[in-house]
């Protein structure tokens, strides 16, 4: 799948109550983070869960639950106070679901904004802990750690939702990894159209880059953390209705 560019914007994150400090991801694209050093932090320990996990498929997810004119509305790197609660609006008006892949630390910060998501009626997906876009080429150790502290972090915010999916910070799947978030009940998920609305090059030019890339595949990439995601939402406004005039359902990715 396809490499999204690093984003550091995260930076260095300090897990609340985690005992750990996060590695700084330091560098802005992914040829820079590709050689960076990865210290291994102490190895998380899962979350609890009652009558245990059902695990799922372990190959990244792609298709739709919708059928073969389905779309998956996936919304990357939240929650975020200013614009979640705009996309939340969005999908609401047009009767659209989507997958929320969150950053541990932003759910933890804003769980009331991971409820409203959940009572929404939209899945929830793990997105790590300091969104390291270099996780594919650190220790299993960090990669454990920085998938279950976020799973723990993301269902302590929701009131005992879990995840129900793991998405690599820009596409570093391991086979590690997707293993560990399978047995979690996670199914790594993955893109067929990225929207690139996390460079804001522009409304017209996200609406286009959904529109042109769609016939790749049903699942599409957008953001609602990490920056000014005006764009966005306004991309969002213009192809939800345009989308469903041609159509097109909305549903989830497979599990």
């Amino acid at each position: 799948m396809a490499r999204h560019s690093g984003r550091g914007w995260y930076g260095k994150v300090l897990g609340a109550g985690l005992g750990v400090t996060m590695l700084a991801v330091g560098a802005s694209v992914w040829t820079a983070q590709a050689g960076s050093a990865v210290t291994s932090p102490p190895k998380a320990t899962a979350p609890a869960t009652p009558g245990g996990v059902k695990s799922v498929a372990v190959t990244i997810a792609h298709a739709s639950e919708a059928g073969t004119h389905g779309v998956n509305i996936t919304i990357d790197d939240g929650p975020d106070p200013v614009w979640t609660p705009q996309v939340l609006d969005l999908l609401r008006e047009y009767g659209v679901k989507a997958t929320f892949c969150m950053i541990g630390p932003q759910a933890q910060a804003h769980p009331d904004l991971v409820k409203k998501v959940v009572a929404a009626g939209h899945r929830l997906c793990d997105h790590t802990v300091s969104h390291n876009t270099a996780m594919d080429k650190a220790s299993e150790t960090y990669q454990s750690q920085q998938i279950l502290d976020a799973e723990r972090m993301i269902t302590k915010a929701s009131g005992g939702v879990r995840p129900m999916y793991y998405r690599a910070p820009g596409g570093a799947f391991t086979p590690y990894s997707r293993k560990l978030a399978a047995s979690r009940g996670m199914r790594p998920l993955g893109w067929n159209v990225d929207s690139k609305d996390f460079e804001r090059p522009g409304t017209d030019t996200v609406v286009a880059t959904v529109e042109n890339e769609l016939p790749n595949g049903p699942t599409i990439l957008f953001h609602d953390g990490g920056g000014d995601r005006s764009q966005t939402v306004e991309a969002l406004r213009r192809l939800l209705p345009r989308l469903k005039e041609q159509g097109y359902s909305f549903g989830f990715p497979v599990r």
